[in-house]
């Protein structure tokens, strides 16, 4: 029998139905030496508004709708009582292959953006243009039907995302084993937990043989092993060709995902560069830190811990001529300086300097205790100074935040110093990299043998 089957025409029919919009869909079938000049993604002065009152914003609709079909203009360029501007004129391009990171606080536009990409929602002003197939990985899960079992919703999801029922069927094993929900595929969504909703769900749109995909804070679902899972998929998409566009408020993945990064606030786009200089560029705005002032001693034990012998008087960076700095820099020589005030002779006396990365969720990145490098010291009655020299400052571009506590023979906590926070500065090439290496170059010529021909 010829023609279509009733699931092929369903199927067209739903993804005609979602996909509808202003942006232009069409697959690409160029060879990876061209992905360069491949635009995948074009933004041109793209704008759009909201209302903040519901009622205010239904009478707007139907106002629009009424407009469009008398054929009259809408002046979406202004606004209106009650409404603003949840992106405002931003600009910029995405080649085959590439991947783009957005940071920005809540708020700044970044969702908007990727609804407007994938067509959820139309533009007031400007252009999308989408010479691609786009899986939105938005809302994981969002789509599905509680009372379809997981395997139907599947077929249903992934048939939305442009693929055939027989290309789901040659996919369905691999979805099923990355998702790892085991016997539960036969079961209702509704009685799945909403980490079974979401690794089912970002299984379906990795799947899919989609040219782009547009990730918005869906890396953090699931277990360790699990997202481990997510990223190596993810790298090996992207060695296919495979471009994306990730929201995410945690530096390391857009640093280790993106190659390029836009910073937006406010609907308005603030910077666009390499990922760690637009994250250090978001991250300065986001403590209200102006450029000179790098190191800040926020707060300390003082009225917790009342000790008259010993206390934390001042902290803070030298460079490697002795210098005060106001931020230490990747790679060279720096000391970390804790004044001391002791009020009499101590002996058995420990720094511990732990340091949080405020780049990537406050996460622990250096722990160091004096009494574990066995150098426990001994302070005099006075001023005195405990210094930690670090001969190559190994931390990369970023803020981060010290604790210092002081103590006497493991036991005795003399004072703490709970928020050191500082700025660290990285020159360009330090910035490609997720950690630094202190390291020398050098060739060395090595002795050959030679063979020698004698005549007989």
């Amino acid at each position: 029998m010829g023609g279509v089957s009733p699931w092929d025409a369903l199927c067209d029919r739903a993804r005609k139905f979602l996909m509808t919009s202003t942006l232009p869909i069409s697959p690409t079938e160029n060879e990876p030496s061209e992905w360069a000049a491949e635009v995948l993604i074009s933004v041109e002065q793209l704008s759009k508004k909201f209302c903040r009152s519901l009622k205010r914003s239904l009478f707007y609709g139907v106002s629009d709708i009424t407009t469009e079909l008398m054929g009259a203009s809408r002046h979406s360029d202004r606004l209106r009582k009650g409404e603003f501007w949840a992106l405002k004129d931003v600009d910029f391009k995405i080649h085959r292959g590439q991947s783009l990171g957005l940071v920005g606080p809540n708020g700044a536009g970044k969702s908007t953006l990727l609804r407007l990409i994938s067509g959820v929602i139309k533009p007031d002003t400007g252009i999308v243009r989408v010479n691609a197939q786009v899986a939105p990985l938005i809302a994981l899960g969002a789509g599905f039907s509680p009372v379809l079992t997981g395997r139907e919703n599947v077929f249903v999801n992934m048939s939305i995302l442009g693929l055939s029922r027989k290309r789901i069927e040659e996919r369905f094993d691999e979805v099923t084993d990355f998702a790892g929900i085991g016997d539960a595929i036969d079961a209702p969504v509704q009685t799945y937990s909403s980490g079974m909703v979401a690794r089912l769900g970002f299984a379906c749109a990795v799947f899919a043989d989609a040219d782009i995909l547009l990730i918005d804070e869906v890396l953090a679902v699931g277990d360790l092993r699990f997202r481990t899972k997510c990223y190596d998929r993810l790298a090996k998409l992207r060695e296919n060709g495979t471009s994306f566009i990730l929201v995410s408020h945690n530096a390391h993945s857009i640093a280790s995902i993106c190659d390029s990064a836009i910073y937006l606030s406010e609907g308005k786009l603030v910077m666009a560069d390499k990922p760690r200089l637009v994250i250090s560029r978001y991250e300065q705005d986001l403590l209200h830190t102006e450029p000179e002032q790098h190191a800040v001693l926020m707060s300390s034990s003082e009225g917790q811990i009342k000790n008259a012998d010993l206390r934390i008087t001042e902290v803070y960076f030298q460079d490697g001529e002795g210098n005060r700095i106001e931020a230490p820099e990747t790679g060279k020589t720096v000391t970390l300086c804790a004044a001391c005030e002791a009020g009499k002779e101590l002996d058995g006396i420990d720094l511990i300097v732990a340091i949080s990365n405020l780049s990537a969720e406050n996460q622990r990145v250096l722990h160091l205790h004096s009494q574990y490098d066995e150098q426990t010291m001994r302070l005099m009655p006075g001023k005195s100074e405990i210094q930690l020299k670090m001969p190559s400052f190994g931390l990369l571009s970023g803020w981060y935040n010290a604790k210092l506590v002081i103590i006497q023979n493991s036991i005795r906590i003399f004072d703490v110093v709970e928020s050191f926070r500082f700025r660290v500065k990285s020159d360009e090439h330090a910035e490609e990299n997720l950690y630094y290496q202190a390291h020398t170059w050098q060739t060395v010529t090595l002795e050959q043998e030679v063979e020698l021909n004698v005549s007989r």
